[in-house]
């Protein structure tokens, strides 16, 4: 039986979205933590494949999550119809599957989190798109999948 259909034991890349940085993070899904890794360059939302690739064969997942920045009265945005289409281009080039989580609030929360662990601010030199894609990662786990 392979790992990927062990579910529990899956490991997960997550992505926040950007059009300059994609944020990832990775996660067991036994433990249900995320970690926050260091964000892959975009230029206008088109991942830097040589450090994607990187880190996939680095980490291995068994699956993608994706966040999906739906607007606030729950309506698709520009930027989680681009996330989409990421997470397809995910799937095409690596074979796995990838699942949305609706991101609404994370890089608010992700920044409140920054700042109590002493972030000056300055979020374009000092990102914290990791620990976005941390929380949306944590927020699948903490969802029922069925």
């Amino acid at each position: 039986m392979s790992k990927a259909n062990n579910i529990g034991q899956r490991t997960f890349l997550a992505f926040d979205f950007g059009t300059t940085r994609i944020g990832v993070a990775v996660g067991q899904e036994m433990l249900g933590t995320a970690t926050a890794l260091t964000p892959v360059p975009a230029r206008d939302g088109i991942p830097n494949k040589e450090v994607l690739k990187k880190l996939i064969d680095e980490w291995q997942p068994d699956a993608f999550i994706v966040g999906l920045p739906i607007n606030m009265d729950g309506t698709e945005s520009e930027m989680s119809r681009r996330a989409r289409k990421f997470g397809n281009r995910l799937y095409g080039q690596y074979g796995k599957p990838w699942f949305a989580v609706d991101e609404r609030g994370t890089t608010k929360q992700a920044k409140s989190i920054a700042k109590d662990l002493g972030h000056k601010g300055s979020y374009k030199d000092n990102p914290v798109d990791g620990i976005a894609a941390q929380l949306i990662l944590e927020a699948w786990f903490d969802a029922p999948q069925g």
